[in-house]
């Protein structure tokens, strides 16, 4: 009988769940919506189990399931098992790995969704063999989670909030009450809210980022002024991080990572452009996509097995 593990990756729409084994393949997996209430104490941790209970019923006699890892966003006490705050998902507090270990009588882990991504990029995919990393997904907001000396930077659960570093003190308001934070400049979203103030008006109105990123490819004059902005942003953040930490490579993913060399080539030029004495990263794609949080569930629930 093969030893895996169950990783489920809680995000504010969808809940991605799966039998991962130690090679960080996945042999069983589902996608599912993210239960209406999660905020409620065992709402969440009640579709969590029944999703391991279905995977390892699917999973038959062929697979032992030996641990359990479970990622979500927000701020979390993973030594606690507790999910401290989410602003999408509305919780407070939110017992996680003692109430799932008595449901499935399994170790549980808890950890954040970045943070873990990054442990799975080391594992798996782009990061695999560096020590100092950043983890840097920009998609409809930014996040950050970084790697010293091949430890995760945790911070009893604060750490890595780069999507909140102001760039640009007179900017746009952002989600979290401050004014030009990254988000809020960078993101696909802000991305795509700028185009629109600046654009005449289409049919089909909405142009997402992937579409601006085509009109930059083609030297469209407006497109390349509004991508220009989030470039240069990124740059300044990625710029601070590497002065501050050191870190030798730097993995951009999320939304906007999926334009490719249309963000990484100027984004690698303008933090190229910054640095004076300090060792310069690499800046790559991440490997992983969107398996990136199950994965990184994986690897927390390996390192309990």
């Amino acid at each position: 009988m093969a030893q895996v593990v169950a990783a489920v990756d809680v995000g504010g729409t969808r809940v991605k769940a799966a039998l991962v084994d130690a090679a960080g393949h996945e042999v069983e997996s589902r996608t599912v919506p993210t239960v209406p209430g999660a905020s409620v104490e065992g709402v969440l941790v009640g579709q969590v189990a029944g999703l391991v209970r279905d995977l390892r019923d699917s999973a038959g006699s062929r697979h032992e399931v030996g641990a359990c890892g479970v990622v979500v966003p927000g701020l979390v006490d993973g030594s606690a098992g507790v999910a401290r705050w989410s602003a999408n998902l509305g919780w407070r507090d939110l017992p996680v790995s003692g109430p799932l270990t008595e449901l499935l009588g399994l170790p549980v882990a808890l950890g954040h969704d970045v943070r873990a991504g990054l442990v799975a990029e080391v594992r798996w995919g782009a990061a695999s063999g560096a020590r100092n990393v950043l983890f840097l997904p920009v998609g409809t907001g930014i996040a950050g989670a970084l790697m010293l000396d091949g430890r995760v930077v945790e911070a009893d659960g604060w750490a890595g909030e780069l999507g909140h570093v102001v760039v640009e003190p007179d900017g746009p308001l952002c989600g979290c009450g401050a004014h030009g934070c990254l988000e809020a400049v960078a993101s696909a979203a802000a991305v795509e809210r700028r185009y629109a103030a600046l654009s005449v008006p289409v049919a089909g109105g909405h142009v997402g980022a992937d579409r601006i990123a085509s009109l930059v490819d083609a030297s469209d004059p407006l497109a390349v002024e509004v991508w220009g902005v989030a470039v240069e942003a990124l740059a300044r953040a990625v710029t601070l991080t590497v002065t501050l930490t050191g870190v030798e490579r730097v993995l951009v993913g999320g939304g906007l990572a999926q334009s490719g060399e249309t963000l990484l080539g100027p984004l690698r030029a303008a933090v190229a452009s910054r640095l004076t004495f300090q060792r310069a990263p690499a800046i790559e794609r991440a490997q992983l996509g969107e398996r990136a949080g199950c994965l990184g569930a994986a690897a927390l629930a390996w390192d309990l097995s």
